[in-house]
């Protein structure tokens, strides 16, 4: 059975979040019933490249994105150096795989001014409002993902020394420092907090009932403040993450700085945030070359 194994190793080995093994398994077994119903064997050890083409020639003409079948492909990838690595097979049929042409997505963060608007209206005054802006902030102060700010335990604030420990990907540590405004946010939540917490909670953000606050949640707090203050199509956490790592930018962080504090393994995948500078930086080299008035 080698899809439940390997989706044992993501789990117990790999750490990856009970989402995320859910899209594999379902990857891999929408994958394994094509390969039945088309080649009429269910042994994916067995499986060839053309099979595999096939599979993806199928997706397209059914209408899935490129990007969909790119992310597709890629947890049959992990699969098949999963058996590879396992002894299980030579070597992996996708080896020569190339990924589909995908067009990129210009991510548009919110504008500072957008920012300040939503955290200006909203009133801390009771358990919810309080943590809701105190979610906007932390967000737009440290750049976490959503999954991170879900994962934040008490124990992981240092207020006195304005510090958060982040679990990122793969079980990667790192610390963030923490605004004035943030540690001021945090410490009326945590007052607030105390009135609807149930014994041994240790998760930072709650419900109203006093339970872990989820990721849809999260996800409809920052859209529905921003749906206020924004025209803009995507309103959600990540654009906050974004907004964070373009804003640090475009006020003169290091590249590399912003990089530890979002968590990325690379610069490759900080760089994407340069892009949205690229408006602001015309203007001022329009404002600014020597030779921009010359005829």
């Amino acid at each position: 059975m080698p899809i439940s194994h390997f989706l044992e190793y993501l789990q117990l080995e790999k750490k990856y979040s009970p989402h995320t093994v859910k899209a594999y398994e379902a990857d891999l077994k929408s994958f394994k019933e094509f390969i039945v119903e088309e080649f009429d064997h269910e042994d994916l050890i067995l499986v060839n490249y053309p099979q595999i083409r096939n599979w993806i020639v199928n997706l397209v003409n059914s209408g899935v994105a490129n990007r969909s079948v790119n992310r597709k492909v890629a947890s049959l990838k992990s699969f098949y150096k999963y058996l590879v690595k396992t002894n299980q097979l030579v070597a992996t049929p996708l080896a020569s795989h190339k990924a589909l042409k995908t067009k990129k997505s210009v991510q548009i963060p919110f504008s500072e001014e957008e920012i300040t608007d939503v955290i200006s209206a909203i009133e801390p005054d009771t358990f919810k409002t309080s943590r809701d802006i105190t979610i906007v902030t932390m967000f737009y102060a440290t750049g976490v993902r959503r999954s991170e700010l879900v994962g934040l335990k008490l124990q992981d604030l240092d207020l006195d020394n304005g510090l958060i420990k982040v679990l990122g990907k793969r079980n990667k540590e790192r610390y963030i420092p923490l605004l004035p405004e943030l540690i001021r946010h945090l410490n009326k939540y945590l007052g607030f907090r105390k009135a609807v917490v149930t014994e041994g909670r240790a998760e930072l953000f709650l419900t109203e009932k006093g339970d872990k606050i989820y990721e849809t949640l999260v996800y409809r707090i920052i859209n529905n403040y921003f749906s206020e203050a924004s025209n803009k199509v995507k309103k959600s956490p990540h654009i906050l993450r974004h907004s964070f790592a373009t804003h640090l930018l475009s006020h003169g962080a290091n590249l590399n700085s912003v990089k530890e504090l979002l968590g990325h393994s690379s610069l490759a995948s900080t760089q994407v945030y340069t892009h949205s500078n690229i408006a602001e930086l015309s203007k001022v080299y329009r404002g600014s070359h020597p030779r921009e008035n010359k005829d």
